[in-house]
């Protein structure tokens, strides 16, 4: 199994549209910025046929450690959490 990173998109972007490179990566940056401004100001993301990715608000608790069953307490915290649509899921399992 591969990773797939930012330059990798950038150059798939490029063999498929075929403006510069330097063109696709700051597209795909754009992108990435817009998505991640969007989750910062409190906005879920919805991309159709891909997912969404959404924020959800924990509420503060007490935890264990496994190890030494010593209780500590885990603050609030908002975490990002994304649904894949059904598109990709079928995808993915065809």
């Amino acid at each position: 199994m591969k990773t797939i990173t930012r330059a990798d998109i950038a150059e798939k972007i490029y063999e498929e549209i075929g403006i510069s490179r330097k063109d696709c990566a700051d597209m795909l940056d754009s992108i990435i910025n817009i998505i991640t401004q969007e989750l910062v100001s409190g906005n879920d993301v919805k991309l159709s046929s891909f997912g969404s990715l959404y924020l959800r608000h924990k509420t503060p608790r007490v935890g264990r450690n496994p190890k030494t069953g010593v209780e500590a307490a885990i603050s609030a915290r908002t975490v990002l959490s994304f649904k894949p649509s059904s598109n990709l899921r079928k995808a993915i399992n065809n």
